[in-house]
């Protein structure tokens, strides 16, 4: 696989990081609610390190597939409104992507056994992946008086 060409570097304010730093970037499936239809979009989102263990114990995620790579090459991708190479047309970047990035390559960082998972320039696709469980990105969660659980009458007395 042919990754990116990289001229970024890492913002200065990241020291304990280099441009070679492991990074795991999955193809999510989220959802958008639109005037009341659930509209599908394809996000470009880093994993963290218990993250991945876990997706890769099997259990349904939203993500299609992961792929390794340093974090130096997601960075400028992400800059210069690029999309690594094998990303379909219509994936976008999620919201945040460079602090998230720069969260996830850290640990992998201070947790390198997480790296035999996924080569880098490598692609993981035999995940679990479900729209079952949707991931609506836009949900607005409206609160209601009877979601309020009823408490004692001596909950907030001192006995």
């Amino acid at each position: 696989m042919k990754l990116i060409d990289c001229s970024m570097s890492l913002p200065s304010h990241v020291t304990d990081l280099s441009n070679q730093d492991y990074l795991v970037l999955g193809l999510a499936t989220c959802f958008l609610k639109e005037e009341g239809e659930l509209q599908s979009v394809s996000l470009i989102e880093p994993i963290p390190s218990a993250a991945l263990e876990t997706i890769l114990q099997g259990i349904p995620t939203s993500y299609q597939w992961a792929i390794a790579l340093p974090i130096e090459a997601a960075l400028a991708a992400s800059a210069a409104g690029q999309l690594p190479e094998g990303f379909p047309p219509e994936s976008h970047w999620c919201a945040d992507f460079e602090p998230r990035a720069i969260a996830a390559a850290r640990t992998y960082r201070s947790r390198p056994s997480a790296q035999q998972h996924i080569p880098i320039g490598q692609r993981r696709t035999d995940l679990n992946h479900s729209v079952d469980r949707k991931r609506v990105l836009n949900a607005n969660s409206m609160v209601r008086p009877e979601d309020n659980v009823k408490q004692h009458a001596y909950t907030h007395q001192v006995l």
